[in-house]
C-alpha cells in the first residue's frame, strides 16, 4: 500500500471494509490521501465455472451490494481516503453478454445514489471476464461487448476502465510438448507427454478443455487420455478424446495456454520451469530461460 501510494497509483479497488481502515492508516502516516474505489459484489451469476465466478453472494470477492452505501459513508469520514469510483468484476471466461449488462445496470443505480449523497464518483471499473474460444465455442466479440455497454456507460458520465486480459492474450500462447510413451491399461489408452500440470494447471484445476493438436498432421485416429508424468491422478490434459494416431517423440501443441501457463506454473514434483519463446513471424526469442536443477536447489 505504501509503495503504491508513493508511486501515485490511480486507485485502490478495495475488497473489504477492514481493508479501507488499514489503507487509511497507511495513507495518513505518509501524509497522503488514497484514491479509492470499492469493488461491489452485485450477486449476478455469470454462468461460468464456479472457481472463476466472482460476483455471487457466496463469493469471497468484493463488498456486499446491499451494504455498499453504508461502507462508502464510513470511508468518506476517513482522513486518508478519497472516494472516487465504483468497481465490479463478476467472473472470467464469460461467454454470454447478459451478466455484463445486468452488472452495469446495478452499478449505474449505485453510482446515481452515491452522487445524490454528494460523492464525486469519477470512475467505474467494470473488470474483465470476456471469454475466448477454447474449442468451437461461440463467444461474443469485444465489439459486441462494447455495443451492449455503450448506452449505459454514456449515461454514467464516468471514466470507464476494463481489464480484458484473457481475450487479448489467451489464444496467443501454446504449450509445446513431446510424447514420451503410450500405455494401454484395461480398456484405456494413455499418452504420456513431457508436459505436466505444473506447466499448465487449468485442466487439473478447472477441468478445462484445451485443444491438443499434433504438430505434424495425420489422418488415422485413436482415443486416449493425454497425461503428464507428475504423481497425481489430476495430472491430465484431456480424457477419452479422439486424436490422430500418436507415437513416441511426436510433438503436440496444447492450445490457448495464454498467460496461465506462465503465471500459474510451478516447480511441483521437482520439475524445472520450461523455456518461454516469443515468436513473431519467422523470428523467435527466448524470453524465459529453461530452469536447471541447480536453480531449484539455489534457495
Amino acid at each position: 500500500m505504501a509503495y503504491a501510494l508513493k508511486e501515485g497509483i490511480l486507485q485502490f479497488n478495495i475488497e473489504s471494509e477492514e481493508e479501507v481502515f488499514v489503507l487509511n492508516e497507511v495513507a495518513t502516516s505518509l501524509g497522503l490521501k488514497a484514491p479509492v474505489s470499492f469493488r461491489v459484489n452485485p450477486n449476478i451469476n455469470p454462468k461460468t465455472h464456479p472457481y472463476i465466478s466472482t460476483g455471487l453472494k457466496k463469493s469471497k470477492f468484493g463488498v456486499p451490494f446491499e451494504r455498499a452505501i453504508e461502507i462508502y459513508e464510513k470511508a468518506r469520514k476517513l482522513p486518508g481516503i478519497s472516494v472516487q469510483g465504483v468497481s465490479c468484476h463478476i467472473g472470467s471466461q464469460i461467454t454470454i453478454l447478459t451478466p455484463f449488462r445486468d452488472a452495469l445496470a446495478k452499478v449505474s443505480v449505485l453510482v446515481a445514489e452515491l452522487r445524490k449523497r454528494g460523492f464525486d464518483i469519477r470512475r467505474v471499473d467494470l473488470g474483465g471476464g470476456l471469454g475466448i474460444p477454447y474449442k468451437n465455442d461461440k463467444v461474443p466479440s469485444p465489439k459486441q461487448y462494447a455495443d451492449i455497454l455503450k448506452k449505459g456507460i454514456k449515461e454514467l458520465g464516468c471514466t470507464v476502465m476494463f481489464e480484458p486480459g484473457r481475450v487479448i492474450v489467451g489464444n496467443a500462447g501454446i504449450l509445446l510438448t513431446k510424447v514420451m510413451y503410450k500405455k494401454t491399461s484395461g480398456k484405456k489408452t494413455f499418452v504420456i507427454i513431457d508436459g505436466a500440470m505444473n506447466d499448465l494447471i487449468r485442466p487439473a484445476l478447472y477441468g478445462s478443455h484445451h485443444e491438443i493438436l499434433p504438430v505434424q498432421r495425420r489422418k488415422a485416429t485413436m482415443k486416449a487420455d493425454i497425461v503428464g508424468p507428475v504423481c497425481e491422478s489430476g495430472d491430465f490434459f484431456a480424457e477419452n478424446r479422439s486424436f490422430p494416431a500418436l507415437n513416441s517423440d511426436d510433438l503436440l501443441a496444447v492450445m490457448s495456454a495464454g498467460a496461465y501457463g506462465s503465471v500459474m506454473s510451478s516447480n511441483y514434483n521437482s520439475r524445472p520451469l520450461v523455456a518461454e519463446v516469443m515468436v513473431n513471424g519467422n523470428e523467435f526469442h527466448v524470453v524465459r530461460q529453461r530452469q536447471e536443477y541447480k536453480d531449484l536447489l539455489r534457495g
